[in-house]
C-alpha cells in the first residue's frame, strides 16, 4: 500500500520515530472486539503509524498479547514501546517484568521501555536495571512516563539518567500544564514528549470551538484536537484506535494545518497555563 510517509521526530539517541503512533490502553479486554482491534493495528502499520505503545498494566497483559498477534511477521517494521509498573521497577523485578512483556509480545526485544510512573524504588536502581537490559539486548532504549519536571531534574543528576529518551505524559488541549515548565525543560534537552490521551478520551469532541475549527477544515473534532497536539515541536502522540475507520481518521489528522486563526481560537477556549501546575494523570 503506497502512502505518504508519516512525519518523524528524533529521540536523543538520533533514532527517528513516527510523530503519530498507536496507543493500546483498554484494548485486548473484550474478546468480541479482538479481530477488529488486530485489524486496526495492522492497518495503522500499513499507514505508517509504526510506533505502537503498550504496557504490562493494560488488561493485565492482554494488550501486549493483542499487539503481539498484530505484529506477527512485521516485527521489524515496528517501534515497539512497553512499560513496567513502578511496583516492578526494582533491579530484579524490572528484568522479570521485561521478560514477561517480551513473552506476551512474541518478540526478543523492545525498542523502548518506560517506567510507568514514579514509585518507591530509587530511580538509580531502575536505571541500573534498564542499563542491564540494554546490555543484554532485550531493550534498545529506555524512558519514563508521568514524570514531572522535578522528577526529570532528579533523573538528570543520576548516573545514566541523561540516557532517557522520552517522557510520556498526558497532554491535550484541556491538559496544557506541561507547557509552563516540563515541555520547555524537555525541549532544551531534546527529549521528546509522547502525548497520551491526546483527545482526552473523547471528552473534547463536543466542545463548540473545536467543532467550529473542524468545520473550517472539513475535518472531525477528533482530528482537530489531534492535529493541535501534533503541531507542537518535539511532541509525538499515541491515540488509541480500536477500529480501522478510527485509524484512518487519526492518520488524516497529520494532513491538517491549523491556521493562526484556529490556534488563537483554541488558545482562547483552552488558555495556556499562567503558572506551574502539578502534572496531571489519568
Amino acid at each position: 500500500m503506497a502512502v505518504d510517509a508519516v512525519r518523524t521526530i528524533a529521540l536523543p539517541s538520533g533514532k527517528e520515530i513516527p510523530a503519530l503512533g498507536q496507543g493500546t490502553w483498554h484494548m485486548g479486554e473484550d474478546a468480541r472486539r479482538h479481530a477488529e482491534e488486530v485489524a486496526a493495528l495492522r492497518l495503522g502499520l500499513d499507514l505508517g503509524m509504526t510506533l505502537i505503545d503498550t504496557a504490562e498494566m493494560y488488561g493485565d497483559g492482554a494488550a501486549e498479547q493483542l499487539v503481539g498477534e498484530a505484529i506477527i511477521g512485521r516485527r521489524d517494521e515496528v517501534f515497539l514501546v512497553s512499560k513496567v509498573l513502578p511496583s516492578n521497577a526494582s533491579r530484579r523485578d524490572t528484568a522479570l517484568a521485561c521478560e514477561g512483556s517480551l513473552r506476551r509480545l512474541g518478540t526478543d526485544r523492545l525498542d523502548l521501555y518506560l517506567v510507568h510512573w514514579r514509585g518507591p524504588t530509587p530511580l538509580s536502581e531502575t536505571i541500573e536495571a534498564f542499563e542491564a537490559l540494554v546490555r543484554a539486548g532485550l531493550i534498545r532504549f529506555w524512558g519514563v512516563s508521568n514524570f514531572d519536571v522535578s522528577d526529570m531534574e532528579e533523573l538528570a543528576g543520576i548516573p545514566g539518567g541523561p540516557a532517557v529518551q522520552t517522557d510520556q505524559v498526558l497532554y491535550n488541549l484541556q491538559r496544557r500544564g506541561i507547557e509552563w515548565d516540563l515541555l520547555p525543560f524537555c525541549r532544551a534537552r531534546r527529549i521528546p514528549i509522547m502525548a497520551y490521551s491526546p483527545i482526552e478520551q473523547g471528552r473534547l469532541l463536543e466542545h463548540p470551538t473545536i467543532r467550529r475549527v473542524a468545520v473550517r477544515h472539513g475535518a472531525s473534532p477528533a482530528q482537530v484536537a489531534l492535529a493541535w497536539v501534533l503541531s507542537h515541536d518535539g511532541v509525538s502522540a499515541i491515540p488509541k484506535a480500536g477500529t480501522p475507520a478510527h485509524v484512518r481518521e487519526n492518520r488524516a489528522a497529520l494532513d491538517i494545518r491549523l491556521t493562526e486563526q484556529d490556534l488563537t481560537a483554541l488558545d482562547h477556549a483552552f488558555p495556556p497555563p499562567d503558572g506551574p501546575r502539578t502534572l496531571e494523570m489519568i
